[in-house]
């Protein structure tokens, strides 16, 4: 500590004192409550796991005296010692009397209750369906279903609980409570009688039984598969192997393990009734949250303590080194880029003179970046005013060609006839014009600029003398997309231009597309063409790639491109940025597609 400040020496010996305290009482008291708690928390898991065994097993034996009333019931045993295949009337008059008897009290007293069904070991079944949709089975369905009853049942008739059902759809959704029944002429088991209800049943028990937030309850039978989950997807699923075996073991302690993730407190007990396995879980996080608590308390109150003996070293050490910290202070600021003048305190001495320097370079400093600012400012704002200019000019362009062509067209009609053609158009001649010298800066809609691409395509059908239709493949969910005016006809005439030599055939097309692909938005344009040589296609995108206006034509190469394709390119990139533009595929005597690419954040343009 020789070579620290006074500031530093008061501020460590501060925090070492309240460290060594805080650390002290927060490692022994936690220590202490946790052990406690968890001992505590043991204890309540065994009582409610307890509990629940408990309930469990009285709400079964409900169930098992309803069966115990059908056993004794003569006509059950009647029922039983039928012969096999008997369908006449012993079988009917006996299956009135059984459901009136017996099986209709039974369900009034149970409504929870879907199924009771009867099988004899010489195939006869009887089956009472409650309040659901009824089934009926084959003889060898019921065959399958006592084979499988006999051998999930004990010979003695004792109660057996099944995780099974006979109804469709229902699997892992029934609990089975069945035994073997005998009848009058042997004391031998000679049938089996079963009764179903829905496993959700059993959670009405559990309602009360508070586990807290991540806490839950979960029945597996004895050879670990889950009977009851509150998750349905793990009914009828085999336990985790990692805590298998201490389920199945039902051992007076509780054991810790980790499933999906989270560490997880388990206690399992035995059920008198099918042998199973009542198990509660509670998060190891939750259950250890008072020991937490406890801990973060005395975190709290020693930091609120180290604060307070750090405010005490601060305010002492700043009478000393005030004026130094804010002089710091400043040049920190300062070479963050903010100019802030030091506030001069009334009394003069070494620091305080420092500090008026320091205000004098800060006054100069400022005064000089001003002045680089402004005129970085002014000649940005040229550069936005020459931008938006090229923009303008270029949206009054035209080509000469098409307007010479298209008003010689017009005096031909006017000369030989007195036509409707005329009228044609000039429509959508005037039309053309008036979309195309708008000078405003705002984007068109995809639907804008198809309608100037049909004008297009209605004044050009007069110029060629036949009709041309162009495919619009545009789904109606991109026709408000927004798209810079005046790009989509420059490409469908740079196409009649270039890409048919030989002049327009049947077989020829042209197809507009738009689709949308992660942020990008794109329009194409494509047509089975005469294509692009590679040479000439590498000169095209050449220029695309130099970013500039192209201000004529005479350097251009023959084929497709020049002032069009490349202003189109430069317009995108004027209005949505340089990460955008157009891009050219192609092949030669295969065709050409030409794609504008957009952000595709833009839906509704202003209007045109």
């Amino acid at each position: 500590m020789k070579n620290l400040n006074l500031f530093q020496k008061l501020f460590l010996t501060y925090l070492i004192v309240i460290l060594i305290s805080l650390a002290s009482v927060g490692v022994f008291s936690y220590r202490a409550s946790s052990g406690e708690l968890n001992q505590l928390v043991e204890s309540q898991l065994s009582q409610v796991v307890g509990n629940a065994a408990n309930h469990t097993d009285l709400y079964i034996r409900a169930y098992e005296r309803s069966m115990i009333s059908l056993l004794n019931n003569n006509d059950v045993k009647r029922f039983i010692d039928l012969p096999t295949g008997e369908n006449g009337y012993p079988y009917y008059e006996l299956r009135t009397l059984i459901r009136d008897i017996g099986i209709e009290p039974a369900l009034i007293r149970n409504p929870e209750i879907a199924d009771i069904f009867l099988i004899s070991f010489n195939g006869n079944a009887m089956y009472f369906f409650n309040d659901t949709i009824g089934e009926s089975f084959s003889k060898e369905q019921t065959r399958q279903q006592l084979a499988f009853f006999k051998n999930a049942t004990r010979q003695d008739g004792s109660l057996s609980v099944l995780n099974h059902s006979i109804l469709s759809g229902q699997q892992n959704l029934m609990l089975t409570l069945v035994r073997r029944i005998r009848g009058l002429s042997s004391t031998e088991p000679a049938g089996i009688l079963a009764i179903e209800f829905r496993a959700a049943e059993l959670a009405e028990l559990w309602k009360g039984i508070e586990l807290g937030q991540g806490g839950y309850f979960f029945i597996a039978d004895e050879s670990g598969k889950t009977v009851y989950h509150p998750d349905p997807k793990r009914i009828g699923a085999d336990v985790p192997d990692v805590i298998r075996r201490q389920v199945l073991s039902a051992g007076s302690r509780a054991f810790i393990a980790t499933i999906d993730g989270s560490e997880q407190m388990f206690m399992s007990r035995r059920s008198n009734y099918g042998n199973w396995r009542l198990v509660v879980a509670m998060p190891v996080k939750e259950l250890r949250k008072p020991a937490d608590t406890i801990r973060i308390t005395t975190i709290v109150v020693g930091c609120f303590t180290l604060g307070l003996a750090m405010w005490l070293a601060f305010r002492f050490g700043k009478t000393i080194t005030g004026p130094i910290r804010v002089l710091k202070s400043a040049m920190r600021q300062t070479e963050k880029g903010n100019w802030a003048l030091i506030p001069l305190p009334e009394h003069r001495d070494e620091v305080v003179e420092l500090m008026s320097r320091y205000n004098l370079m800060v006054n100069r400093l400022s005064e000089l970046i001003d002045k680089v600012y402004q005129a970085e400012l002014r000649d940005q704002e040229s550069r936005i005013e020459r931008q938006k200019a090229e923009l303008q000019s270029l949206q009054l362009q035209i080509n000469p060609h098409f307007l010479y062509n298209t008003l010689e067209t017009i005096v031909c009609y006017a000369v030989v006839q007195d036509s409707k053609e005329i009228t044609e158009i000039v429509k959508a001649l005037s039309y053309m014009l008036r979309y195309s010298v708008q000078t405003n800066l705002e984007q068109i809609t995809v639907a804008n600029e198809l309608k100037h691409v049909l004008h297009f395509l209605v004044v050009l059908r007069h110029r060629i003398g036949r009709e041309f239709e162009v495919d619009v493949a545009v789904h109606p969910d991109y026709l408000l997309r927004n798209m810079v005016r005046l790009t989509l006809q420059p490409l469908v005439e740079n196409v009649f231009q270039h890409a048919f030599p030989d002049g327009v055939e049947d077989y020829h097309y042209i197809r507009i597309d738009a689709g949308e692909d992660d942020a990008v938005f794109w329009v194409s344009v494509e047509d089975n063409g005469a294509g692009i040589e590679e040479e000439k296609l590498a000169e095209l995108r050449e220029k695309l790639g130099a970013n500039r206006l192209a201000d004529k034509e005479n350097g251009s190469s023959p084929g497709i491109g020049g002032i069009g394709v490349v202003n189109v390119h430069r317009r995108i990139q004027m209005v949505f940025g340089e990460q955008y533009g157009l891009k050219i595929e192609s092949e030669v005597e295969r065709g050409t597609k030409m794609i504008m690419v957009m952000p595709a954040s833009s839906r509704i343009a202003k209007g045109e």
